[in-house]
Formats: structure tokens, C-alpha cells, sequence
């Protein structure tokens, strides 16, 4: 059966999802200054936190090993991490409904020095998804950038 309660004005469903019917609120892209350009190509990005990008498909992906208690905190059933679309849309090469797709600009230090912006060879952010529980889980695509 499915239990209801409110979620930002609305009714939330209380069921397992699949990966179609995650509830998605990425705030960080929201809240967050986005890159206004769509040049997916390295350079500096100025004033912004975020890149809007696509994610680059992989022609044969594989689930390697993944997380059923992290796919819970998602109410992904073990049905669904036993579909096999799911490594195509767990490494970005099916587009998850709802997800947003974003390289995280960040800066840092290597080897002693300020390096300056560094670019996002550390993640790709997908988005965040809001649980049963109304609880916030940021999805992000690792080595990604």
C-alpha cells in the first residue's frame, strides 16, 4: 500500500521509487550561482559555483560493487539496482528523470601552492533527492570530471 504526507505543498508518495521516479530538488543549482555558458571545453569559470555539462556515456558499462543500505536511503529497491539499465544510469549514460547535471567548480592547493580553480576532475553532481522521510541525498557521478 501507499502511505501519503506533504511535501512543499504537495502530497509525497511513500512507496519505493525507481530510478524514473526519484523526487528531485537540487537546490544547489537553485540556490547556488550556475555558469551562464554552455561551452563544455576547460577553461576559467568566473562567478559561479557550478557548469551545467552532460555526462559522457559509456558504451558497456558494469556495476561493479554498490551500496543497497545508500540505495535505501533513496527507496531504491533491490529490484532495481538488479535492472540492467542501472549501471547505464548510474554512471551517466542514460539520463536519470529529474537529475540535473553539473561539474562543481572548486580551487585548492597541490604540492604547497595555491593552484587556482582546478577545474572538476573530482565529481560530477546529478542531484539531490528528497526520500520518503523528507530527508536531502546529494547523487554525484565520482572521477567524473
Amino acid at each position: 500500500s501507499t502511505q501519503s504526507g506533504h511535501y512543499a505543498g504537495g502530497l509525497r508518495d511513500m512507496s519505493m521509487k525507481t530510478l524514473e521516479t526519484l523526487t528531485f530538488d537540487n537546490a544547489a543549482l537553485r540556490d547556488l550561482p550556475v555558469d551562464t555558458s554552455s561551452q563544455n571545453v576547460p577553461r576559467q569559470v568566473k562567478n559561479a559555483c557550478f557548469s551545467r555539462v552532460d555526462p559522457t556515456p559509456l558504451s558497456s558499462p558494469k556495476t561493479v560493487v554498490y551500496s543497497s543500505s545508500a540505495m535505501r536511503l533513496l527507496n531504491l529497491p533491490q529490484s532495481e539496482l538488479d535492472r540492467k539499465e542501472f549501471p547505464s544510469y548510474l554512471c551517466g549514460s542514460k539520463l536519470i528523470p529529474g537529475a540535473e547535471y553539473a561539474a562543481h567548480c572548486y580551487c585548492g592547493h597541490q604540492f604547497g601552492y595555491f593552484s587556482g580553480q582546478l577545474g572538476d576532475g573530482a565529481t560530477m553532481y546529478v542531484g539531490e533527492v528528497v526520500n520518503n522521510e523528507l530527508e536531502r541525498w546529494e547523487i554525484q557521478f565520482k572521477g567524473a570530471g
